[in-house]
């Protein structure tokens, strides 16, 4: 029960994330959707993690080349989906305001991403891998 408890939050937080990134392109003051492109790095951004649990032994040590790879080319992501928007407000591409909520909608859903890799992404009997 708690794990489904846990998918309704993250799917709640997911849609609020979502609701600012929309809000940020589609309100009449703003009127641009070239922050859309944001959802190229939400999609990208955990595939290193699950290429680096696929292919990556398990070794028991802190330390894994594999895993460490993907944690490096994941924060590549998220700092190249946080630059995005700031770089298109500073050519003048889109407004401060929509830079503003594309960012606070950039935060919730990295966030939910990490909350369901911490949730579901244990070896635990209740994980992602069931679905």
């Amino acid at each position: 029960m708690a794990g489904i408890k846990a998918l309704v939050g993250l799917s709640f937080t997911g849609a609020l994330g979502l609701t600012f990134l929309l809000l940020g392109c589609a309100l009449e003051q703003f009127g641009i959707y070239w922050p859309l492109f944001v959802l190229i790095f939400y999609i990208i951004s955990p595939l290193p993690n699950f290429i680096a649990t696929r292919c990556g032994e398990d070794s028991g040590s802190s330390s894994n080349a594999c895993r460490e790879l993907a944690h490096f080319l994941t924060t590549g992501i998220v700092i190249s989906a946080f630059g995005l928007p700031i770089i298109l407000a500073r050519k003048s591409v889109i407004q401060w305001g929509a830079c503003g909520l594309v960012m606070a909608g950039n935060s919730v859903i990295f966030l939910t991403i990490l909350g369901f890799f911490l949730v579901f992404g244990g070896g635990d009997d209740f994980s992602w891998e069931q679905w």
